[in-house]
């Protein structure tokens, strides 16, 4: 005979278990009367609310976002035998979007479906109505709204619909109107560097404008001549041109060369100095901007040693500390270096002209006659007349914007130039220095040029000058 089944409640059965029936009774079907057959026979029934009774301890099920129970009393849990409570969402309903609950805002006193806000009402301050579809508040455009006053000048009313040509009742902009700008006729190059942060594209003019008002301020006497009862200025080229030699032995930077005549021509300026202490304030000048240019300056041995030792350490130490304290210390050359650099740059970095350049600019250094002009005025002509001999092109208007000179104010040192160049050779260093491959032969190629061309630029303008030149050093 086969053994009594276990008549024990079904309902007591393990809940844990996920694959027995779940045939638990609950409170919604006792109160319908339902039992525990009635449990089988409706399977598709959803079920309200689970709960687990693991160890004697309710326990809510996890739910993934579920809130479509919330103001439901059906599946609320009955504790210790009274009503259960269901929190009221205030200003809060539920619209049900496929499987995922979205919650909006909405009146607390408002029940049933939202309807469409009467356009007539006003709204309280503090309320912040939106609509069932867009749920955005609809703002009264600008043009619509009522002015006490009329439109002022930053305020125009603007239609909604395209104005046409013929339209008469179009707004018409009110306020000052600016002239028409001319046409930009020069190239902005500055903007293709503002990613480059060592171009420093955002304060290059604000640093060339500057330099500019400093080159005025550190300007010699260009006639500082007439206070040295023991000096000529055939003597300054023969110093510099000493100078330029033992700048391309140490193998210095251009920089430090002009900083070194700069410094001989602002002592020489303030201070008279006889004919055998001349070499002394060279050297002591080249070792001041060898340290304020250079990496790793030479040492004053070395100058003592490039002078065949006619001067010690101590002498040159001492004319260093005498030069450093006429000067105030004061080192804020503008070189001439930077601003060819600059025009160099609407001149899409040629190598080449950039080489010329250089080698005119030096002649500056040696002739006193460009003493009067400013580095950059200097750096405009050479840059022109480069360009000039290498036929490059015209001076359009991008070059004459980075240059800051136009072609008639480049004229008189564009002369001077050509003047040095088609005079003969008188300072054998600095043709020697340029004559080399690795300078393009740029002496030699500008002599050439000059001697070809200069009876098209100097022979009536620069007579005189030229023939000063020539009895001065004679």
């Amino acid at each position: 005979m086969a053994p009594a089944r276990s008549l024990r409640p079904r309902g007591t059965m393990n809940e844990n278990d996920e694959n027995g029936p779940s045939t638990r009774l609950t409170r919604a079907k006792a109160a319908l009367g339902d039992g525990p057959a009635d449990a089988v026979k409706k399977p598709t029934q959803p079920v309200k609310r689970a709960l687990s009774t693991a160890n004697g301890i309710p326990r809510r099920r996890a739910a993934l976002g579920d809130v479509s129970n919330v103001n439901k009393t059906e599946g609320a849990e009955v504790k210790d035998g009274k009503k259960p409570t269901v929190k009221a969402v205030s200003s809060k309903t539920t619209t049900q979007v496929g499987a995922i609950q979205k919650v909006t805002r909405n009146s607390s006193t408002r029940a049933g479906p939202l309807k469409p806000r009467d356009p007539n009402r006003k709204s309280p301050k503090k309320r912040n109505p939106k609509s069932d579809k867009s749920q955005i508040e609809i703002v009264e455009p600008p043009h619509k709204r009522h002015h006490p006053n009329p439109p002022t000048q930053e305020e125009v009313p603007v239609k909604d619909e395209p104005i046409t040509k013929g339209e008469k009742d179009a707004p018409v902009k009110v306020g000052p109107t600016k002239e028409k700008e001319p046409t930009q006729e020069w190239e902005d190059l500055d903007a293709e560097d503002l990613e480059d942060p060592l171009m420093a594209a955002e304060y290059v003019v604000e640093i060339f404008d500057h330099l500019q008002e400093l080159e005025i301020l550190t300007m010699p006497n260009h006639q500082y001549i007439d206070h040295q009862p023991d000096l000529e200025w055939k003597m300054r080229g023969i110093l510099v041109d000493w100078l330029i030699e033992v700048h391309t032995r140490f193998r210095l930077l251009p920089e430090t060369l002009f900083l070194a005549v700069n410094i001989i021509d602002r002592f020489l300026s303030a201070e008279v100095v006889a004919l055998d202490r001349l070499q002394l304030v060279g050297v002591t000048a080249m070792f001041i901007a060898s340290k304020y240019e250079e990496v790793l300056s030479p040492h004053v041995a070395n100058f003592s040693h490039v002078a065949d030792e006619t001067f010690s350490d101590k002498e040159i130490l001492d004319a260093e500390r005498h030069v450093l304290a006429t000067l105030d210390y004061n080192m804020s050359f503008p070189n001439p270096m930077n601003f060819l650099r600059r025009i160099s740059k609407a001149d899409n970095y040629d190598i080449q002209t950039r080489t010329l350049g250089k080698y005119l600019m030096e002649i500056s250094l040696l002739d006193h006659r460009f003493m009067c002009y400013p580095q950059s005025h200097i750096s405009a002509a050479a840059m022109y007349l480069a360009r000039l001999i290498l036929e490059r092109g015209p001076w359009d208007a991008t070059l004459a914007h980075y240059a800051g000179y136009t072609e008639e104010e480049i004229d008189p040192v564009f002369r001077l130039m050509i003047d040095y160049l088609h005079r003969p050779v008188s300072h054998e260093a600095f043709f020697k220095k340029y004559a080399s491959k690795k300078f393009m032969k740029a002496s030699i190629l500008t002599r050439q040029w000059a001697k070809k061309y200069h009876h098209l630029y100097i022979d009536s303008s620069l007579s005189e000058p030229y023939t000063y030149i020539k009895d001065s050093e004679q």
